[in-house]
């Protein structure tokens, strides 16, 4: 697959995704960029029904997350190396939110190797967002210890969907040379005119009764009041794993 035909697939086969494949692509995903060599991550893998029913309340519900085959939850991971330097005579400093970040760097850049791998293999992933919003829950249903923290979680399967690919950004509205360059109002015209002449983004304009596309997001997708909970949430849950 050409990376640039890559498409975010949210209905699976009722196909197996083997042991063997599985762990293929995590072992070729963790050839990817790492912090010191440390590894600042671990997967937890969900197969069982029952567990992915479980999970399927903090990630809002959304089907795939109990129809696909493997749920994956990607956690950054500071517990094994301060075991590892404790057992042998060190004195791990890494209770603190530098590490955290070190982590949750590692952990996305592992995760994104296995999406990348998994899906030139045959198979669709679907990323959850979702996973930072309730951490606390799914802290407590993968019983993950302190200095663990869940960043991201993929169903992972055969896809039995083709959807079309979603709209993006022109380059020259994420690319800055030299020095970051802040846009101008019409700079903001140029870079989204594209996304707001879409039907589909029309479409959800119109159903959601509001005049602009930017107020779909504000408004009804992604609010002040739902950010602050769930910022308040994240901060209890990494104060409970140790990061701050």
């Amino acid at each position: 697959m050409n990376f640039k035909d890559r498409k975010t697939i949210r209905k699976y086969q009722q196909r197996d995704v083997s042991e063997e494949l599985l762990n293929q692509l995590l072992t070729d995903a963790m050839r990817a960029a790492t912090m010191g060599n440390i590894q600042l991550y671990s997967v937890v893998v969900t197969r069982d029904e029952e567990r992915k029913r479980q999970l399927a309340p903090l990630h809002f519900n959304q089907p795939m997350a109990t129809e696909a085959p493997v749920v994956l939850t990607f956690c950054a991971d500071f517990n094994r190396f301060t075991q590892w330097c404790e057992q042998r005579k060190a004195d791990p400093g890494y209770d603190n939110f530098l590490s955290f970040i070190n982590a949750a760097s590692d952990t996305l850049l592992f995760t994104q190797a296995f999406c990348t791998l998994a899906e030139e293999a045959g198979l669709g992933t679907c990323y959850l967002g979702t996973t930072v919003y309730n951490p606390l829950g799914i802290i407590d249903l993968l019983q993950l210890p302190r200095l663990t923290f869940p960043i991201a979680t993929i169903t992972v399967g055969y896809p039995d969907e083709d959807p079309a690919q979603t709209d993006r950004l022109p380059l020259t509205a994420i690319v800055h040379n030299e020095h970051y360059h802040n846009y101008t109002p019409a700079d903001i015209d140029i870079h989204y005119i594209y996304k707001e002449s879409l039907e589909e983004n029309k479409h959800f304009v119109e159903v959601n009764q509001k005049e602009t596309l930017a107020q779909v997001f504000t408004d009804c997708r992604y609010t002040r009041r739902d950010n602050e909970a769930m910022s308040e949430g994240m901060l209890a849950a990494l104060k409970k794993q140790g990061f701050l």
